[in-house]
């Protein structure tokens, strides 16, 4: 039997957000980041076992909002997690693109609840400059964050020790501060449970 701290989370979609602002109140909350089709919907469908939780697109970048999800969990009531839109790729006008950057900005520096920032890396590819740019600017600007490291299972079993050290190489980290995951072969997404509940935690 699953301990209480791993075991799915209980989540319920609140509210779609444009800017900061029109956040729901909460007391504590975790955002997750990450480049377009890193696999952002995947693995939070996968953290509370529910295949519709977050829409899953073939065509990454359509996440354009920040969508709200309110834990439904005794002590945890107050809490939410944050999925924001991917950098990156987005079939949009770069006014727009613009916009989407400045509201993300404005939400992971000025939003005064939020406990740490989960920043997704797509393990079968490694870190790209965009995923090197956001880690810098959240250290830049001391905002406390984890790295994910998301298709486990895409990474070939000879390679995985490699890969795992040249990523996190790539970011200025060591290896054991790189959480590597697999959404759909459910690798560490107990851990990954349990990192988020007690980051929420009162």
């Amino acid at each position: 039997m699953a301990s209480p701290a791993t075991r799915p989370l209980s989540l319920r979609f609140v509210t779609s957000a444009d800017a900061l602002a029109r956040l729901p109140a909460t007391r504590a909350e975790v955002a997750v980041v990450g480049r377009s089709n890193v696999g952002k919907s995947s693995l939070l469908n996968a953290l509370a076992n529910r295949t519709g939780l977050a829409h899953v697109s073939k065509t990454p970048g359509r996440t354009r909002l920040l969508n709200c999800f309110a834990f439904e969990e005794p002590g945890l009531e107050d809490a939410t997690l944050v999925d924001c839109p991917g950098y990156g790729y987005a079939k949009a006008p770069q006014k727009m693109r613009a916009g989407w950057q400045q509201m993300i900005e404005g939400y992971l520096l000025g939003r005064e609840e939020l406990e740490t920032i989960l920043v997704l890396v797509d393990g079968a590819v490694g870190p790209t400059p965009l995923d090197v740019q956001m880690v810098e600017w959240l250290e830049h600007h001391e905002r406390p964050f984890t790295i994910v490291a998301t298709k486990h299972d895409k990474v070939k079993p000879s390679g995985r020790d490699r890969r795992k050290r040249d990523l996190a190489a790539g970011l200025g980290l060591d290896p054991g501060e790189v959480l590597w995951t697999s959404a759909s072969k459910g690798v560490n997404v107990d851990r990954a449970r349990a990192l988020v509940r007690g980051l929420v935690a009162p």
